[in-house]
């Protein structure tokens, strides 16, 4: 691995920009390396992935992978399956769920991230988050809307819900998703030889 790379994923793990935003010590959780070729952006890690220093460490991370229809295995080898989320540290607890991921963090991090994974053949952006920062001003209306037109991002790029068991309601009131964007979110993975 080039020396650059190292150099940045070791800041990051070190990054205290929001040492002073948290009640207790910063633990950036990602999982890089430049020759993945699939990039999962979501959101943030939960007070699990937290704790085990582990992305998608959850429930969260079983639904993901059952949708994408690879193992915990591959999900987990860095050289195949790159894990940036939006914010690297776990943001706390609100009320109704976690709290947002922190903004600096993207502003900081992401494209010099990004710059490093010359690899990557598909994006899946997970959650309003990352949507709207990926997409900009192409994202639609809403996730929902945006999830909907799915194919106006295909083949590099697929919006998804996040895997959350909170979205239980969304998923069973948007069948399609299972049955339309599942489907060719598997096969993709398949095509790129990943297993």
């Amino acid at each position: 691995m080039a020396r650059k790379f190292i150099q940045l994923t070791d800041s990051i793990q070190q990054c205290r920009i929001c040492k002073a935003e948290f009640e207790y010590t910063p633990k950036p959780v990602f999982q890089l390396h430049p020759k993945a070729r699939i990039l999962i952006a979501g959101q943030a890690p939960g007070k699990k992935a937290h704790e085990s220093g582990v992305p998608f460490d959850d429930a969260s991370g079983d639904r993901l992978r059952e949708w994408m229809g690879i193992s915990k295995e591959y999900f987990y080898d860095e050289t195949k399956l790159a894990i940036l989320p939006m914010g690297f540290c776990y943001p706390g607890r609100k009320a109704s769920g976690d709290r947002p991921p922190r903004k600096e963090c993207a502003k900081e991090w992401r494209q010099k991230v990004l710059g490093q994974l010359p690899n990557i053949k598909l994006t899946l952006l997970i959650g309003t988050y990352a949507l709207k920062w990926h997409l900009g001003d192409s994202m639609q209306g809403n996730l929902t809307e945006t999830v909907k037109a799915w194919e106006v991002y295909w083949p590099k790029v697929i919006p998804l819900p996040h895997p959350s068991p909170r979205n239980n309601i969304w998923l069973s009131k948007n069948r399609w998703f299972e049955q339309e964007v599942l489907i060719k979110l598997r096969k993709k993975i398949k095509s790129l030889q990943c297993f």
